[in-house]
């Protein structure tokens, strides 16, 4: 008899419909802590996941690949969602399983939000820029600690004293309570039956894609042309972005995310309701 699959650890923002918001590779929820704000005034009670062997939810067992992620993200939507209606959000390989799960729950699933989403699962067959760091600050790089350095650097493209505090609160607390082993597992079997380009096809709700300009593990332009064939979308190529795009322009994302957020809601005109209330009458 097989064991029981791990229970998610999940944090609560807020009150409403679900928005299930799923981190990537390597770190756990805080990593998307940075965009509550986004969603702060809006009528959805943001789920912050630990994914299996990230943060504080147990590893998978064997094989612990990712189509055995899906099937546990899909698991837990049943016992945190329900056939609620509700949105989804992911960044990088949360993007892809947010795909996945939006492909399995298209009816009940109101919109997608998808930051530096690996469109394409083969890294041989992505269009790749020549990214290169936009800004370097060579005094905070010699401050930092050594192990701090190794996991900051190859992923910084801006770096100044602001991106490393972003990092720092974020990506770092997920980065040190990875499980090696159910990592090992995950590369050893990182592919899925099908791919984001799938999963949207003929999707007719809101989506968002923001990618980063200077992002090299991902790109933009692959995700750029799958936009292009998508009946609803919002597509952003942030410069002076790697592939934590969201920590690297957090404003703009967060004022994207805010805009998807309302009309995945369904407020019919969220510009139009944020021009009033700013000009402080109809």
């Amino acid at each position: 008899m097989s064991s029981p699959l791990p229970s998610p650890h999940v944090v609560r923002r807020g009150e409403g419909l679900p928005l299930l918001i799923v981190h990537g590779y390597g770190v756990d929820h805080t990593m998307m802590l940075e965009l509550d704000d986004a969603f702060a005034d809006q009528p959805w009670q943001r789920l912050y996941i630990d994914l299996p062997g990230f943060g504080r939810t147990e590893a998978l067992p064997p094989p612990g690949g990712l189509p055995e992620y899906a099937n546990w993200l899909d698991q837990a939507a049943s016992t945190l969602i329900g056939d609620t209606p509700f949105a989804v959000a992911g960044h990088s390989m949360g993007g892809l399983l947010a795909a996945d799960l939006l492909h399995r729950r298209r009816e009940q699933c109101r919109g997608i939000a998808l930051l530096a989403p690996p469109v394409l699962p083969d890294r041989d067959e992505r269009t790749l820029p020549d990214a290169g760091v936009v800004h370097d600050d060579p005094e905070l790089m010699a401050s930092l600690e050594e192990e701090d350095r190794e996991v900051y650097e190859p992923v910084s493209v801006v770096r100044s004293p602001s991106n490393w505090e972003r990092f720092r609160r974020a990506a770092l607390p997920g980065i040190r309570a990875v499980d090696p082993d159910a990592t090992d597992r995950l590369d050893e079997r990182y592919h899925l039956d099908g791919c984001v380009t799938d999963y949207l096809a003929d999707y007719d709700r809101p989506v968002m894609m923001v990618t980063g300009k200077q992002d090299a593990v991902v790109g933009y332009e692959d995700q750029w042309e799958l936009s292009r064939r998508l009946i609803r979308c919002t597509f952003a190529a942030l410069d002076r972005s790697g592939h934590n795009v969201h920590l690297d322009q957090p404003r703009v994302v967060r004022a994207l995310l805010a805009e998807w957020g309302a009309l995945a809601s369904g407020i019919e005109d969220p510009g139009e309701s944020a021009s009033r209330d700013t000009r402080g009458g109809p």
